[in-house]
């Protein structure tokens, strides 16, 4: 079996209780391993996209029992893509972590850190939807300490907000995965997508219950409208290099929602046919319009982004509910591009925090104005989906995918007009931090105390923290100019996707 499978999630698992045990009084020797940790994982997740490239399904079974009766993990195109997005997310943020304080500001921030990535990887990987269901649990655990990082009040409620929310999706997933274990008998999801396959279409009512529970836990993930509460507020109060690393926690979600329902539930399956898209759609088109409208009436930086978040993943929403090969490839390109922009506005944010405070209003000149105007004017571009950055490219898919759709004039109204909104919204925000501050005379005013940290930070390192966040422009510009190879890989990604056969053969063995 190749080894390199599981090491994206051993080696955050070995290295987090080892920061916590022997590091815990170390922080430069923590900053240290902590990188290198990252920098490991990195090489890791070039190794398995390289492995993964030619096409082949690589199956590890851990104890050496063979799927369905052991833990499987699979590397296929979409798992290692998503692998390597996670380790090319990790590097700058953790940079910025380090060059900025945040990780001083509380305890155990690089443990934490790297059992998220555990959690991320894992969930990524497995074949399994129970251990889908545990990796889940390793995000929530990982991500409410990581929130509450630095402390306060404010900090503290939105934790709780965070943990109370994606507590009732776990619930919902036990239910889910109990329904549809009652009706195939296995969880195991090659497994679960042959015996659903078999089922006769006229007995199927409590399988397509199981499989609407499901998407219901995907689309909390996910921060799907009417189920996106959590996101704003949870989001905008945590500390901003988190939110960058939480940037990923939603594609984890769309991720779910890909997998499990072009494998089992897809739209050739005669069982659960026309289920998913029906109620997808409808509600990714919402989930983008509620966002934009969000990012136009924002009065804080944090939120605002926050937003945008939001927005980004109705859009990446409304490519994956068509459930084409062309628009899953466009998807898959645009989740690359959106999860690099968020994390670049959210580092962009906290360098505004911490030198003006967050509110979209005139004040004082900030040090470093003119620098980090250019970043957020990168940023914004690429998010509102202007040329010549990443986010055309994605947009311009996603409406080309979308042109034999029978909802097309509303996919396109949607989008087209959601871009225009949040080009609007950001260059509001942009005006008034950046461009009438300088005609202002104001007395900078510091944030309040719930958001200060909890103990004195060290002094900054500027240098470093601004080459973490020219770091994910640098993938930006990357993903424009090398956009062929991209998409190429992408649309090989969504053919595999869409023959489940060969994902099926490779787990199972050719084995009943």
């Amino acid at each position: 079996m190749n080894h390199w499978i599981v090491a994206p999630i051993v080696l955050p698992a070995i290295l987090a209780p080892f920061i916590i045990m022997v590091l815990r009084y170390h922080l430069d020797l923590q900053r240290i391993f902590s990188v290198a940790g990252v920098v490991a994982l990195l090489g890791i997740a070039l190794t398995i996209t390289t492995q993964a490239s030619g096409g082949e399904i690589q199956v590890y079974e851990l104890g050496n029992w063979p799927a369905p009766f052991g833990i499987v993990m699979v590397l296929d195109r979409l798992s290692a893509m998503m692998v390597l997005l996670t380790a090319l997310l990790a590097l700058p943020i953790v940079l910025y972590a380090i060059a900025s304080g945040w990780d001083n500001r509380g305890k155990h921030f690089h443990a934490l850190f790297h059992f998220q990535l555990m959690g991320v990887c894992g969930a990524f990987l497995t074949g399994d939807a129970f251990n889908l269901f545990v990796f889940f649990e390793v995000l929530l655990i990982a991500s409410y300490g990581l929130m509450t990082h630095g402390g306060g009040s404010v900090r503290l409620k939105a934790g709780v907000q965070y943990v109370a929310y994606n507590l009732i999706g776990s619930t919902l997933f036990l239910f889910a995965l109990g329904t549809l274990y009652a009706v195939t008998g296995t969880l195991n999801m090659a497994d679960m997508a042959m015996r659903v396959a078999e089922l006769p279409a006229d007995d199927t009512a409590l399988l397509r219950v199981g499989a609407v529970l499901l998407l219901l836990v995907f689309c909390i993930k996910a921060a799907v409208l009417p189920l996106h509460f959590w996101l704003p507020a949870s989001y905008a109060n945590a500390p901003l290099p988190v939110a960058a690393l939480f940037a990923i926690m939603t594609k984890v979600g769309a991720y779910s929602i890909l997998r499990m329902y072009t494998l089992g539930f897809g739209p050739e399956v005669e069982a659960t046919q026309g289920l998913v898209g029906a109620w997808l759609q409808p509600a990714a088109l919402v989930t983008l319009a509620v966002g934009v409208v969000g990012i136009l009436g924002a009065q804080h930086i944090a939120r605002m982004v926050a937003f945008c978040a939001i927005a980004s993943m109705g859009t990446l929403l409304i490519a994956i509910s068509l459930f084409t090969e062309t628009a899953t490839a466009a998807a898959l390109y645009y989740i690359y591009h959106s999860t690099l922009a968020t994390a670049l506005l959210f580092l962009v944010a906290d360098l505004v925090m911490e030198r003006r405070g967050g509110a979209i209003e005139p004040k004082a000149p900030m040090p470093q104005s003119g620098l980090i105007s250019a970043l957020f004017f990168v940023g914004a571009i690429a998010l509102a989906g202007m040329p010549p950055l990443s986010g055309f490219i994605g947009k311009l898919l996603v409406l080309d995918a979308s042109r034999d759709a029978p909802d097309a004039n509303a996919i396109w109204a949607v989008v087209l007009i959601g871009s225009f909104v949040t080009i609007v919204g950001l260059a509001r925000a942009g005006s008034l931090i950046f461009w009438k501050s300088h005609d202002a005379q104001y007395t900078p005013v510091p944030e309040t105390d719930e958001e200060a940290p909890a103990q004195p930070a060290p002094e900054p390192n500027a240098g470093l923290a601004f080459t973490s966040v020219f770091g994910l422009v640098l993938g930006l510009v990357m993903l424009t100019l090398f956009a062929g190879p991209a998409l190429n890989y992408a649309g090989k990604t969504a053919e595999q996707l869409f023959t489940p056969e060969h994902y099926i053969s490779a787990v199972l063995g050719g084995e009943e």
